[in-house]
């Protein structure tokens, strides 16, 4: 299956196509990808988001007829960028007639992340058995979004699960949320992912993943999109409220 997946939670504008394909139940699916496009530039989602997806159809030589699904980020992050890509996957999955899944762009590093502790096997190993991986980007006003995650038994794990791996996921245990550095108590994490001026402020091995992936985005909807699962509503995670803020006027007699 030819996916596009997009992300504009952070900084970094991310538009890519991924071939997913099923693998046998112990084993995650095969994710490929094909073309990946990044622009860091906090003001330019707008502007580069399209293009790049264009971009990425051509080098990989495919057409928007050829896709079968999108997966977007949906945060958390500011909400001018988040919506645009949003926007953006909801116009593409309209347009052609194809479901478009949402998926926490936390767990989509938590995904990557992972993948670097297991050495890329997508088998929980020893060491990745007793990690628990904190991921953090920037939320500014001195503050980051945050997340959880550590490898559970499948049958035992309700919550959502950033990527499969055989009998055991990698999932959240703890967020999204939204703090300062000094607030977020992260005593019982071993290792670290995330924005590469934010992870400096916590005492934690650090893991060289930084923004959302294609790749990572279509690890966590991999269930569904393989599934032909029905798509739920995109529903952004701001965690707080927009910057700007209607002005509120009082009437003088």
């Amino acid at each position: 299956m030819l996916v596009l997946a997009v992300d504009t939670a952070t900084p970094a504008v991310t538009a890519g196509l991924v071939e997913l394909d099923a693998s046998g139940q112990e084993t995650a699916p095969r994710i490929h990808t094909l073309a990946t496009r990044v622009t860091v530039d906090a003001r330019a989602h707008n502007e580069v988001l399209t293009p790049q997806i264009l971009e990425c159809l051509d080098a990989a030589g495919r057409s928007r007829s050829d896709l079968d699904a999108v997966v977007a980020g949906v945060g958390p992050g500011p909400f001018t960028g988040l919506r645009v890509g949003m926007a953006t996957a909801a116009a593409f999955g309209d347009a052609l007639g194809l479901p478009v899944y949402g998926v926490c762009s936390l767990d989509a590093i938590a995904a990557d992340a992972w993948h670097e502790i297991t050495g890329g096997s997508g088998q929980t190993i020893a060491t990745a058995a007793e990690s628990e991986l904190l991921v953090v980007t920037d939320a500014r006003r001195r503050e980051v979004y945050w997340a959880r995650y550590r490898a559970v038994p499948d049958a035992e794990f309700a919550g959502p699960a950033a990527v499969g791996s055989g009998a055991r996921v990698v999932g959240r245990i703890a967020g999204p949320g939204v703090c300062k550095p000094a607030e977020l108590d992260a005593r019982e994490s071993t290792v670290i992912a995330g924005s590469a001026s934010h992870v400096d402020f916590f005492d934690l091995p650090v893991l060289p993943v930084e923004t959302p992936s294609p790749a990572g985005l279509v690890r966590c909807a991999a269930a569904e999109v393989l599934s032909g699962a029905t798509a739920e509503p995109l529903v952004p995670l701001y965690l707080r409220r927009p910057d700007a803020v209607e002005r509120s006027y009082q009437a003088v007699s």
